[in-house]
């Protein structure tokens, strides 16, 4: 039984609580799909689910890295891998949870990813240029190389710029050109979850100021504490950024909530692209008994 369930959607549409639910009716087991999940000790600013929530049953590829360490998506590709094959062995169901939309198509669509370790020296050259000339800069060098990424990346995320440049500088080959797709030997659906956007946006802004409410600041410095260097990619992330910025005495407790509440949204957008409504592939479900309806003829015994 090589079969596998997608749960997609924007952040804090109500992902893995629809997956929980899901995989607590039908059985299996959960793998995440959230570039930001996969590190230890980010738990309040990555939304990760507790350890109440874990112990309901087996949760995959959460705590699996260093925040200190970069994860890349050939390393994902790789643990998901091993990690489904695993889970079939014994005859369970895959349900695979996250926003990422780079995890979940590189394994639903066999992306061959290039496998090229992070170069610390080229990357800080490359930062320093974004710091210097702007993010704008540097998406126009990564265009001069490789024009279908610069049109796939939004020039503000400077860290998925600098890593198409890296790829392209070690290997001499534009990163379009490794990414090319496959098909996948397992069978698989998609279920996308969504919701109003007035709702999303208030879901966004109330799930931000709890997780600051909760301690993200205290987080961020127990992560600084614990050796992680602040030019650490783990620290880049939404929330984790602004919260080392109040850190640093460079805004105030309520800029880095605004700052982070605007980060998500943007995050949003940026997922809708990953998961259009318009692509056939993705069956919307608003709550439990539409996704199990919709789930009724894949999940049949076989």
């Amino acid at each position: 039984m090589r079969r596998l369930v997608a749960v997609v959607g924007p952040t804090a549409a109500g992902k893995s609580a629809l997956a929980l639910s899901l995989a607590q009716r039908f059985g299996g087991e959960i793998i995440n799909a959230d570039s930001r999940q996969v590190y230890r000790g980010m738990d309040i600013g990555t939304a990760k689910p507790s350890p109440e929530t874990r112990a309901l049953l087996p949760h995959h590829l959460y705590d699996i890295a260093d925040p200190a360490d970069a994860y890349s998506l050939a390393l994902y590709r790789r643990d998901a891998l091993a990690t489904l094959e695993d889970i079939w062995a014994r005859g369970e169901l895959a349900w695979l949870v996250g926003g990422t939309g780079q995890y979940v198509w590189a394994l639903l669509e066999a992306w061959q990813v290039p496998d090229v370790a992070p170069q610390p020296d080229l990357r800080a050259g490359l930062a320093a240029l974004a710091d210097r000339d702007g993010p704008v800069a540097l998406h126009t060098r990564l265009r001069a190389v490789d024009p279908e990424a610069a049109d796939r990346i939004d020039a503000r995320n400077v860290r998925r710029v600098i890593r198409a440049l890296e790829v392209y500088e070690v290997t001499g080959r534009p990163i379009t050109t490794w990414q090319t797709k496959g098909v996948p030997d397992f069978d698989f659906r998609i279920l996308g979850v969504q919701c109003e956007e007035k709702e999303l946006i208030w879901r966004i802004n109330r799930r931000t100021e709890a997780m600051f409410a909760s301690g993200l600041v205290k987080e961020t410095q127990a992560l600084l504490d614990a050796g992680v260097p602040p030019d650490a990619s783990a620290l880049s992330s939404i929330g984790y950024a602004d919260a080392l910025r109040e850190i640093r005495g460079e805004i105030t407790r309520d800029k880095a909530i605004e700052l982070t509440k605007r980060s998500t949204k943007r995050l949003a957008r940026r997922q809708r692209q990953w998961f259009r409504p318009q692509d056939q592939r993705i069956t919307w479900a608003g709550d439990v008994d539409g996704a199990s309806e919709a789930l009724a003829e894949f999940l049949q015994p076989r």
